[in-house]
């Protein structure tokens, strides 16, 4: 992976599709024995800067430094910043790369990683900013499907929930597009529909294809992979508008009962209820291995950046 050694990611499309296959690679052989990596990044140093709250992600980022034997250093939410105080992120990215050796930032505003990493030293990961991408989730999601369904193309694709303001949506689907024969099926309430902007991503791919609908139900059954995602609160200006949506997509047995039987289903997490706890115990529910997936990927993506063999 010497190639991706002092790179940043900011976006999906930053790694070719060689890139990741090396990186997916690297992360199955530290899911089969994290043990053998439990000293590769001994006196490395990863700085956590969270400017929005913020479980899944965080503590994966750090359990995976922690795990590869590094140190962690930042803090997790804006208040607890000089941001409070008016400092701007390229001097907070600054300063921290004199500290660090690697920084994993979020942030709720658009293209604030992309404006950290023009002024870090030092490799800057994008942890999510705004409604924009969230890299290291796709990862994620695509190290899951391959370890799942042993492929990442020819696939078909549902996407359910907030497709607008969803950037592990919008993420994965510019991830996914360079792949042969991806379709995608964008299930949505008329007022969350995908961007144009990520409508044009799909057909900027490799042959991939997309249809929108309202009907959830009626899509199950040509699945390959159900990806669900909560309508998110932080994202509405109108309580209103968050209350009249958010029950709009519910994944339930009954609805699983439509599903091929190899189809699985993926959540970034946090879900709220669009996901039914009943659907836990289906073993196309693969969404608590997608999360536990997610450091072992943080953990072949630091030691790639950092390149440490």
């Amino acid at each position: 992976m010497a190639d991706l050694l002092g790179r940043n990611l900011l976006e999906p499309g930053d790694f070719s599709a060689e890139e990741l296959a090396g990186l997916f690679d690297l992360a199955d052989v530290i899911a089969d024995a994290p043990a053998d990596f439990d000293r590769r990044a001994v006196g490395k140093i990863l700085a956590t800067l969270f400017f929005e709250p913020s479980t899944r992600t965080r503590l994966s980022f750090e359990a995976a430094m922690l795990r590869l034997g590094g140190q962690v250093i930042g803090f997790s939410e804006a208040g607890s910043s000089s941001a409070m105080k008016g400092e701007s992120i390229a001097d907070t990215v600054r300063t921290v790369a004199c500290y660090s050796d690697i920084i994993a930032m979020r942030h709720p505003k658009e293209g604030s990683a992309r404006i950290g990493a023009i002024h870090s030293n030092v490799p800057l990961i994008n942890a999510g900013d705004g409604g924009h991408h969230h890299p290291t989730q796709t990862l994620t999601d695509m190290l899951t499907i391959r370890r799942k369904m042993g492929r990442l193309d020819n696939l078909t694709i549902g996407l359910a929930g907030d497709l607008k303001f969803g950037r592990t949506v919008h993420s994965l689907i510019n991830a996914m597009k360079i792949y042969p024969n991806i379709k995608f099926v964008l299930m949505s309430p008329e007022e969350l529909k995908v961007p144009d902007f990520v409508k044009y991503d799909i057909q900027s791919g490799n042959g991939s294809t997309f249809v929108e609908t309202t009907d959830m139900q009626g899509a199950m059954k040509e699945l390959d992979i159900l990806y669900m995602t909560r309508v998110q609160r932080e994202r509405f200006f109108n309580e209103e508008d968050y209350i009249r949506l958010k029950d709009r997509y519910i994944l339930d047995n009954d609805k699983m009962s439509y599903a091929k039987e190899d189809m699985i289903v993926l959540h970034p997490l946090p879900r709220v209820n669009e996901i039914a706890v009943e659907v836990d115990s289906d073993p196309r529910a693969v969404y608590f291995e997608q999360a536990k997936n997610g450091m072992f990927v943080r953990m072949a993506l630091i030691l790639s950046l950092l390149g440490i063999e």
